[in-house]
């Protein structure tokens, strides 16, 4: 039984992961693609002239037992963080990681408007 409840977690775990990549797969077009392998995929920022190198934008990374969310644009601006829902600040892990092990439409929303935001940031500061 216990084997079962494991195989039903990792595939839970894959259908969060796959929410969470296709988040960030609406930026693609204008970030550069590093990593699109089975439970990895991440976005950089192209060359900036002001860091002197690509900038991690973001990524989504199975791991044990939940899915990671990375999105540097709230680490380098942490004012987009304000107004953020109790709930998604408790699925936060340091300053620019969020983890699940499950993902309402609620929380994906609100994700995807700070991953919106952090990209137009990103452009603002013409880091794009």
């Amino acid at each position: 039984m216990k084997k079962r409840i494991k195989s039903e977690s990792k595939a839970d775990l894959q259908s969060v992961f796959e929410q969470l990549k296709s988040i960030l797969q609406n930026f693609e077009p204008r970030l550069l693609l590093k990593v699109d392998e089975p439970g990895s995929y991440s976005l950089d920022a192209p060359y900036s002239e002001k860091y002197k190198r690509e900038l991690f934008f973001g990524a989504a990374q199975i791991k044990k037992n939940y899915v990671s969310y990375y999105l540097f644009p709230v680490y380098m601006f942490p004012e987009l963080l304000k107004g953020m829902s109790p709930e998604l600040k408790k699925r936060m892990q340091g300053k620019s990681c969020f983890n699940f092990t499950s993902i309402d439409k609620e929380l994906l929303s609100e994700l995807k408007q700070l991953t919106k935001s952090g990209f137009e940031r990103f452009k603002k500061e013409k880091l794009l």
